[in-house]
C-alpha cells in the first residue's frame, strides 16, 4: 500500500497556474507552553511535605510523645488518601512533563555549598588524629631506605613486633611507580592497618578501611615534581592510569585515582610538616641551651669590644631560619641614613585568585608564611581609626603636591580601587615580604578590592614584633612615598617602629615617581642601600606564575601557596652562598670596575683640558723666552748685551722646553687618545671647550619647554596662569635668556677658531655654528649634534646627545 502524502503548506510547494492562483496560508506554529499552560497544586503535596517533616523531628529529636505519635498516624492517613487522589487524572487542566520556567529560575539561583559539610569535618578530624601516630613508622621507614635501593614489597606485609598478636587480612590496592598490585596486609592491636602500610613505604588514602595506598616514593617524587611545575592531582592520576596501561597491567576504569591521590598527596605532606616541625623545635631546645651556656661563659670574660652605637641583640628563630644572611648577626642599631641593620621589600599581586565557588576545606593545616586574617583586620581598624583623626603636620622631606602626583601615577596607591570582581573571587590576592636577598618571609591574604595599605602595615609590623627593638629596617615598596607620608601624618605605626623605619621605592618604579621624590626615595640615591633594588618581589612572582590555575579553583589555595613559600625558601637558603659570590662578583667587582671606566671617559675630557691648559701655558712663556733670546743674540751682533747674558738666557730656555717635553710625555695623549696622534695641541683645546659648552642644548631645551607652557596656558590648552603670576614667569625666562645667548656667540666664536685650525687630514667633524635667534634656535637641526673629539671613520653621520 502506497501512502501519498498531503504537501506541506509552504510557498515553494504552491502550484503554479494562470490569474490569482491558490491561496497562500501560513502555518500554524504550535503553542509556547510557557505562556499557555496553567500552574496548578498537584493534590498531596503538602501531605507529604508533613509527613516528611514529622519524621525528621522523629529521627533528630529525643522520644516523641503519644500525641505526637498520634498526629503522625494521622498524617501519614491523610496522605495515602492524597495520594490516591493524585493517581485520577483530571481532564480540566494539563500537566506539563517539564518543570515550569519560574522553577527553573529558582534552581538557579541556588548557590553552591562553600563551606565543608559534616562527612568532611569527620574526614579531617580522623586524618589529624592519625597523623601523630604515623611519624614514628615514616621514621624508621626513612632511615632503614636512606640512599639505598628501593625494596621490593612482598604480596603479603605485617609490622606485628610480638607475632602473637590476633591479626585481621585485608586486600589493598597498592600504587607504585612501575606498577600496581593488590597487597595483603595483617594489622594487629600493635600495628594499626596505617602503620603497617607505612612501615613498607606505603600511604594509606584513607584514615580508616582504606582500599587503595600510594607509594611514599611516588609521593615524594610528585612532590618535588610539583615545586618546579605545579601540576595538578589530576595530572598525576591521568599519567599513573595511561602508564600502568602501557605496561599491560589491565584496563583501568574511568579516573580511578583521583580522590584518592589527592587525599593522599594532602596529608602525606602533612606528615612531612609534623616531623620537620619536631626536627626544628630539637634543634632549638639544643641552641638556646648552647646560647644560655655561651652567655654564663661571656659573663665572666671580660672583653674590649670599643664603644659604638651597635648594641647586642638576637632576631626570633624564624627569621634566622629563614634567612641567617640578614638575620644571623648580633650587633644591630646601625642608622637609617647610612642603609640601616635589614633590607626588605614588599609588593601586592593580583593574580593570585580565588574562587568563591571553589569553597573551603575544614582547617587542617596552620600556615607559617600567612599572617592570620583578624590580625591583618585589626590594623585595617586601626588605620581607618587614625585617619578619622585630624592630621600631623610634619616638616616633609618631600613636597605633598609631589607625594599626590605619585598617588595619582601608581594604582597601588588607591586602596579603594577595584582590581578584582568580588562577587566571583573571594581572595583576590597575596602580598609577600621578602628580604635583600630574595628570600620570603611573609605573607598577607589580600580579601579586599584594592591594595589597602592595612597589608604593608601589618608585614611590616609583624617584621619588627621579631627583631630586637633598636634594629633599623628599610623597606622598599613601589609607592614607598605614599606610605612614608601617611606614617608620618598619622599614628599608624608606634613611635619606636617608625624612628627605626625607613622606607624607599622600587629601583624600577622610581623612575614613574616625581623627581623631588626621587632624591628622598630611589634606593640608587640613597647613601647605604647598595644593590637593594627591591626588585626581588617580581622575581619571586615569576615564580610563582605555575601555581595561579591550580589555587584558583582549589580549596586548600593558602596551603598550596605556603607549601610552595616554604620550598622556594629552602631552595634560595641552600643557594644563598653562590647567590651572594654572583652579585659580589656581577655587582660589586663588574659594576664597579664598570662605573670608574666611565667616570674615566666622562672626566677625561676635561683632565686633558686642564693639562693641556698647562702645556700651553709653558708653550706660551717658551715662545716668550725664544722671542727674548733672538733679541739678545741681535743686540749681542751690535755690541749692545753681554756672552753672559746670551748663556744665561739659553740655559732658561732650554729648561723651559725640559719642562714642555716632559710635560706633555706625562699627558699620555698618544696613549689614552691615540686618535689624536699629529693634532696640533690648540685644535684638541678648543675642541675640548667646545665639547663644554655642547649643555647650551639642555638649556635652551629647558627654555623652549617653558615658552611651551605659558604660551598653551595663555591660550587655554591647560588651566590658565594668573597674570602675576604670567609676568613672573616671563620675567624669570627673559633673565636666563642672556647667559644662553652669550654661550651661543662663544660656541660659535670657538667652531670659527676650530675651521681656520682645521686639518682635512685629521678626520675630525668640525661642530656646526648654531643661530643666537631662538626661533631659529627652536628648529634648527645642528642643536642636539654632539661635539666629536676623536677622528671619524668611513662617512660622517652625526650624533645626538
Amino acid at each position: 500500500m502506497v501512502s501519498t502524502s498531503v504537501p506541506a503548506p509552504t510557498r515553494g510547494a504552491q502550484w503554479v497556474s494562470s490569474g490569482l492562483g491558490q491561496h497562500f496560508i501560513s502555518p500554524k506554529k504550535p503553542r509556547d507552553k510557557k505562556k499557555t499552560q496553567k500552574h496548578v497544586k498537584l493534590p498531596g503535596v503538602q501531605a507529604k511535605h508533613r509527613q516528611l517533616q514529622a519524621c525528621m523531628h522523629q529521627l533528630m529529636g529525643p522520644e516523641p510523645k503519644q500525641a505526637e505519635v498520634h498526629a503522625a498516624v494521622e498524617t501519614v492517613s491523610d496522605t495515602s488518601q492524597a495520594d490516591a487522589f493524585a493517581d485520577i487524572p483530571d481532564p480540566d487542566f494539563e500537566i506539563s512533563s517539564e518543570p515550569p520556567f519560574d522553577v527553573l529560575v529558582e534552581e538557579s539561583q541556588i548557590k553552591r555549598c562553600i563551606l565543608p559539610d559534616k562527612a568532611t569535618d569527620s574526614l579531617y578530624s580522623s586524618w589529624q588524629t592519625l597523623i601523630p601516630f604515623l611519624v614514628e613508622p615514616h621514621l624508621k621507614y626513612s632511615a632503614r631506605t636512606l640512599a639505598t635501593a628501593l625494596e621490593i614489597t612482598p604480596n603479603i606485609i605485617s609490622a606485628c613486633a610480638t607475632l602473637s598478636c590476633p591479626q585481621k587480612r585485608i586486600s589493598i590496592a597498592c600504587l607504585f611507580f612501575n606498577r600496581f598490585m593488590s597487597i595483603d596486609v595483617l594489622s594487629c592491636r600493635c600495628s594499626t592497618l596505617p602503620q603497617v602500610l607505612l612501615h613498607h613505604g606505603l600511604f594509606p588514602t584513607a584514615p580508616s578501611q582504606p582500599r587503595m595506598a600510594v607509594s611514599v616514593e611516588l609521593l615524594s617524587f610528585y612532590w618535588a615534581l610539583f615545586e618546579r611545575s605545579c601540576d595538578a592531582i589530576n595530572a598525576l592520576a591521568s599519567a599513573l592510569k595511561t602508564h600502568y596501561s602501557r605496561r599491560g597491567f589491565g584496563e583501568i576504569i574511568q579516573d580511578p585515582f583521583h580522590r584518592g591521590l589527592g587525599y593522599t598527596v594532602q596529608w602525606y605532606d602533612i606528615l612531612q610538616v609534623r616531623i620537620d616541625h619536631q626536627v626544628e623545635e630539637a634543634l632549638q631546645n639544643s641552641h638556646d641551651w648552647v646560647a644560655a651556656l655561651r652567655s654564663q661563659t661571656e659573663d665572666h670574660v671580660s672583653t674590649s669590644i670599643p664603644l659604638s652605637t651597635l648594641r647586642r641583640g638576637r632576631c626570633a628563630p624564624i627569621l634566622i631560619q629563614r634567612c641567617p644572611a640578614c638575620f644571623g648577626g648580633t650587633m644591630f642599631g646601625k642608622p637609617t641614613a647610612e642603609g640601616g641593620d635589614i633590607h626588605t621589600a614588599t609588593d601586592g599581586n593580583f593574580h593570585h585568585r580565588h574562587w568563591r565557588a571553589a569553597g573551603d576545606c575544614p582547617r587542617f593545616y596552620d600556615p607559617t608564611y600567612f599572617l592570620p586574617k583578624e590580625y591583618i583586620d585589626d590594623v585595617g581598624h586601626r588605620i581607618e581609626a587614625q585617619r578619622k583623626r585630624p592630621a600631623k603636620s610634619p616638616v616633609p622631606l618631600v613636597p605633598d603636591e609631589a607625594i599626590d602626583q605619585c598617588k595619582t601615577a601608581y594604582e597601588a596607591a588607591d586602596g579603594k580601587k577595584q582590581k578584582v570582581a568580588m562577587d566571583s573571587f573571594d581572595d583576590t590576592g597575596i602580598m609577600a615580604l621578602i628580604c635583600r636577598h630574595d628570600i620570603p618571609l611573609f605573607f598577607a591574604n589580600i580579601d579586599s578590592p584594592g591594595e589597602q595599605q592595612k597589608y604593608s602595615v601589618a608585614l611590616l609590623e609583624h617584621l619588627f614584633l621579631l627583631i630586637p627593638p633598636y634594629a633599623t629596617v628599610v623597606a622598599l615598596y613601589n609607592v614607598g612615598c605614599v606610605l612614608a607620608q601617611s606614617l608620618s601624618k598619622y599614628d599608624i605605626l608606634p613611635g619606636s617602629i617608625v624612628s627605626c623605619l625607613r622606607l624607599a621605592t622600587m629601583a624600577m618604579h622610581a623612575y614613574g615617581h616625581e623627581w623631588a621624590c626621587q632624591l628622598m626615595h630611589n634606593p640608587w640615591m640613597c647613601i647605604g642601600l647598595g644593590l637593594s633594588d627591591g626588585e626581588g618581589t617580581e622575581r619571586l612572582w615569576s615564580r610563582f606564575v605555575r601555581l595561579i590555575s591550580v589555587e584558583r579553583s582549589s580549596s586548600h589555595h593558602l596551603w598550596l601557596i605556603d607549601r610552595q613559600a616554604a620550598a622556594i625558601g629552602s631552595e634560595m637558603q641552600s643557594d644563598l652562598g653562590d647567590w651572594i659570590r654572583r652579585r659580589l662578583k656581577r655587582g660589586v667587582h663588574d659594576q664597579g670596575t664598570a662605573a670608574q671606566e666611565l667616570n674615566l671617559l666622562i672626566d677625561a675630557p676635561a683632565c686633558l683640558k686642564k693639562e693641556l691648559d698647562t702645556v700651553l701655558t709653558l708653550q706660551a712663556d717658551l715662545d716668550i723666552s725664544d722671542i727674548a733670546l733672538q733679541s739678545t743674540r741681535l743686540m749681542l751682533e751690535k755690541g749692545a748685551a753681554s756672552q753672559d747674558t746670551l748663556e744665561a738666557l739659553e740655559k732658561g730656555h732650554e729648561r723651559l722646553m725640559g719642562k714642555v717635553e716632559v710635560l706633555y710625555a706625562s699627558l699620555n695623549i698618544h696613549d689614552q687618545f691615540p686618535e689624536l696622534e699629529g693634532v696640533n695641541l690648540d685644535f684638541v683645546r678648543l675642541l675640548l671647550m667646545a665639547c663644554d659648552l655642547m649643555n647650551i642644548h639642555k638649556w635652551a631645551i629647558a627654555s623652549f619647554f617653558e615658552w611651551d607652557k605659558l604660551d598653551h596656558a595663555v591660550g587655554g590648552a591647560q588651566q590658565a596662569l594668573d597674570t602675576k603670576l604670567h609676568q613672573q614667569t616671563r620675567k624669570a625666562i627673559v633673565k636666563r635668556q642672556p647667559a644662553l645667548l652669550t654661550a651661543l656667540r662663544k660656541f660659535n666664536t670657538y667652531c670659527e677658531r676650530l675651521e681656520a685650525l682645521y686639518d682635512p687630514s685629521w678626520g675630525i667633524p668640525l661642530p656646526s655654528p648654531l643661530p643666537t635667534k631662538l626661533a631659529e634656535l627652536h628648529s634648527d637641526p645642528h642643536l642636539m649634534e654632539d661635539v666629536w673629539i676623536m677622528p671619524s671613520t668611513g662617512s660622517f653621520s652625526p650624533v645626538v646627545c
